[in-house]
């Protein structure tokens, strides 16, 4: 049993909280075939990176992106009914203290308020999503407005995460990290790993929230 004690949790969402890969393979591999793209290459980058930087990857920094970027938008909000809690996702985020945690997703932030509240979800208070940001994971931007948000040295928060973009993102901006699911990368090294949220409990604490591993 590992246990913390901890300013605040920052919650990533596609993979940590919500099963989303059915969706999201649907959405970009539309994308690929339409956009004329190897739908194999853009699922293999797609996960866990904004829209934007995935656009850009594939379209080029000087193309424009937004007719695309709407169009996106458009199909994550149409098309989340393959979506599923991540084992203990909900439980665990009831459990939390209000006003000491945030959700930090790539995702657009209608598209993760609809799919948060359809799965039972608490109100989420603080989001910080893709239109948030200038620079999305892997750069460590969304952590830093996450813990800014809520008022909190980013250095004093756990984040749970599952993308290899997304943890280099909590490393480089200083958090505390804690990798969900079988992620096997360079920057999961040495890391507190869970297999679900099943395997974390959250409680209040005097200064803060108490996250048991375990």
């Amino acid at each position: 049993m590992i246990e913390l004690d901890v300013a605040a949790v920052l919650l990533d969402m596609d993979g940590t909280l919500i099963d989303s890969t059915a969706t999201v393979d649907v959405v970009w591999s539309d994308f690929a075939r339409q956009a004329g793209f190897d739908v194999a290459d853009v699922l293999a980058h797609v996960h866990g990176v904004p829209a934007r930087a995935t656009l850009r990857h594939f379209l080029g920094e000087e193309a424009d992106i937004e007719p695309w970027y709407r169009r996106i938008e458009e199909w994550e909000n149409e098309r989340f009914d393959a979506d599923v809690e991540i084992p203990g996702a909900v439980a665990a985020v009831h459990d939390l203290p209000a006003g000491r945690w945030a959700v930090v997703t790539s995702a657009v932030r209608d598209a993760a308020l609809r799919r948060m509240g359809r799965l039972g979800f608490p109100e989420v208070a603080t989001l910080i999503a893709a239109e948030d940001v200038e620079h999305g994971k892997p750069d460590p931007e969304p952590y830093r407005r996450g813990a800014d948000a809520l008022g909190f040295d980013v250095e004093d928060c756990v984040v749970l995460e599952d993308s290899d973009a997304g943890i280099r993102a909590a490393r480089a901006a200083g958090a505390i990290v804690i990798v969900v699911g079988s992620l096997a990368t360079p920057a999961t090294e040495g890391l507190v790993r869970v297999r679900d949220l099943t395997e974390v409990r959250f409680g209040a604490t005097a200064t803060g929230v108490s996250v048991a591993i375990g």
